[in-house]
């Protein structure tokens, strides 16, 4: 089973609606979500600043950030499988 990360914060809402959406897909897509809060980490929070919330295949390639991009997500899943 394919596992995409979701890097965010965890007062962050739209890191919150993304992990709720990503939730509700993942049973239907057939992936697993990892969630990683940055601030818990000092070169997570280098990395990716304001850009949470950013998913990611478990090769690092961003599928999107900010807003779930479905159709992004679709292309990706279908490119790893």
């Amino acid at each position: 089973m394919t596992t995409l990360t979701l890097y965010g914060r965890e007062y962050c809402s739209l890191c919150t609606v993304m992990r709720e959406q990503l939730a509700q897909l993942a049973p239907l897509r057939g992936f697993i979500i990892n969630w990683i809060d940055i601030d818990d980490d000092d070169d997570l929070e280098d990395r990716y600043g304001e850009l949470v919330p950013v998913l990611e295949t478990e090769q690092g390639e961003e599928i999107c950030h900010y807003h779930l991009d479905v159709a992004a997500l679709d292309e990706r899943l279908a490119k790893i499988r």
